[in-house]
């Protein structure tokens, strides 16, 4: 058994017991049914992950943030270098991106993962140096990734959120770094959901019309030139995906084996919980919809997922942003759980006249 057989193993449902315990209290307390909408909603699922009502408060949090490089940067599908990719990481590890910046107002811990980009990164506090290639191969010549490549990514991921949960963290937020990542994320949604690339591509870092068109035309010619099959969610990374994309996969692989909320962002973390879901349907329900993506695919993996976004800001960022604006209704739901009192122990009569 391989550490990503073991993870799939110990994945389970949502308890609905507690999701049924979390439906009950909710009516009890203090306020009129159902009048915090979808914090409800939230806050029965947070029960049904953890199996007990009220479930932990979502806190501390970390940001993992995986990085990785794409060889399908040579067909053109965005203006930005490559090089961007490792300095973008040097700028995560100096605290100046806007998840950190976004993760210092929250007080949540922002931890980098290499585990693809392709210069190289000097051994510095902060990075996590797992990476398993230098950059994927170009994924219109063939397979962006080998197998065995794919699974040590989704392991990187996995072992990831175990050594978070077990530092104390009680929700994981999904982030990226990686340019020509979104072409990528196309792909794997493509694949996952049988979308047309047409509908699955985006401007990404906001390309204009004519790369958007070669971008479009560069996600067909990968899914034509390797057919991936999506009941073969390995294989898919493999043949279209990124090193991050397969790295987020095993985080929420690894964050529902534990039992822990993950909160997603954009379309890079929506493409990697297909795999996820491919992997291990029930991963599913450990997963929180921070946000909708501006971009087009975003809403396509979210429809397929079954999860609606807590945000909808037109957001295209990345690297976790979208997600980290959605933690505190998330911290919220479950603080809502702990601290509001019922009807019958404030000695408030509801509206049918009792006390209970």
């Amino acid at each position: 058994m391989t550490l990503l057989d073991d993870t799939i193993a110990a994945i389970r449902p949502p308890d609905p017991g507690a999701r049924a315990a979390a439906r009950e209290r909710l009516d009890r307390m203090t306020k009129p049914r159902g009048s915090l909408g979808r914090v409800e909603d939230l806050a029965a699922d947070l029960c049904g992950i953890a199996g007990a009502c009220p479930p932990p408060l979502p806190e501390p949090a970390a940001v993992g943030v995986f990085a990785g490089d794409h060889g399908v940067h040579a067909q053109g599908v965005t203006p930005w270098p490559q090089e961007v990719t490792a300095q973008m990481v040097a700028n995560f590890l100096a605290g100046g991106a806007v998840v950190n910046a976004f993760a210092r107002q929250l007080g949540v811990e922002v931890r980098v993962v290499d585990v693809g980009v392709a210069a190289p990164l000097d051994a510095v506090a902060g990075l996590i140096q797992r990476r398993v290639v230098a950059g994927t191969a170009d994924m219109t010549e063939g397979p962006a990734l080998t197998r065995d490549q794919a699974r040590r990514a989704v392991e990187v991921g996995i072992t990831t959120a175990r050594e978070l949960v077990a530092a104390g963290s009680r929700c994981l937020v999904t982030g990226d770094m990686g340019i020509a990542n979104t072409t990528a994320a196309a792909a794997l949604i493509c694949a996952f959901t049988g979308a047309e690339p047409a509908e699955a591509t985006g401007r990404g870092t906001g390309i204009d019309d004519a790369t958007l068109a070669a971008k479009t035309d560069v996600v067909r010619r990968a899914l034509a030139r390797n057919r991936p099959d999506p009941a073969d969610p390995l294989g898919v990374l493999a043949a279209v995906g990124g090193c991050e994309h397969a790295a987020l996969a095993g985080f929420v692989l690894g964050a529902a084996s534990l039992r822990v909320p993950v909160l997603l962002a954009g379309v890079n973390a929506g493409a990697a919980a297909l795999a996820s879901a491919a992997f291990a349907p029930d991963a599913v329900g450990c997963c929180v919809a921070g946000h909708r993506s501006a971009e087009p695919g975003h809403r396509i993996a979210l429809a397929r997922l079954g999860l609606e976004p807590l945000l909808d800001l037109g957001m295209r960022l990345g690297e976790g942003t979208g997600a980290l604006l959605a933690l505190p209704v998330v911290l919220a739901a479950a603080r809502a759980l702990h601290d509001v009192t019922t009807f019958d122990a404030a000695g408030v009569v509801d509206k049918t006249g009792s006390r209970a």
